[in-house]
């Protein structure tokens, strides 16, 4: 059975750093393409960056482009997601998923297949 388990999500001031990660077993994980979406109360799930099984192959949704950083550990089955400069606006559940249906610089799409963790709630003061 796959597993998929997210932490790091604190509250923090605008302005402020956060790295959350994610560890994933049951699957091929440095063949899996990985991902991060959020949702906030009262919004639609959003995909927020993903990265394929190289490092270099990775997207971003554009309202964290020059912010976030994703990166894998695949000797630890890890998935990163580094979050600086936050903003009020990025308060919501991060949920990591693993063989999400798309990623490409226009779309970050989860299918059936897609595996996700329970989330981790990342909230911004201002």
């Amino acid at each position: 059975q796959v597993q998929v388990v997210e932490s790091g999500g604190d509250l923090v001031q605008a302005g402020g750093s956060l790295r959350l990660s994610c560890t994933a077993s049951g699957l091929t994980f440095d063949k899996s393409s990985m991902a991060w979406f959020r949702q906030a109360p009262g919004k639609e799930r959003e995909g927020v960056s993903c990265i394929g099984w190289l490092s270099g192959n990775t997207n971003y949704a554009d309202s964290v482009k020059g912010r976030f950083t994703i990166s894998r550990d695949n000797a630890k089955n890890t998935l990163y997601l580094q979050m600086n400069s936050l903003k009020p606006e990025d308060t919501a559940r991060y949920y990591c998923v693993a063989r999400p249906y798309l990623c490409s610089s226009q779309q970050i799409l989860a299918g059936s297949a897609a595996h996700w963790g329970q989330g981790t709630q990342v909230t911004v003061s201002s």
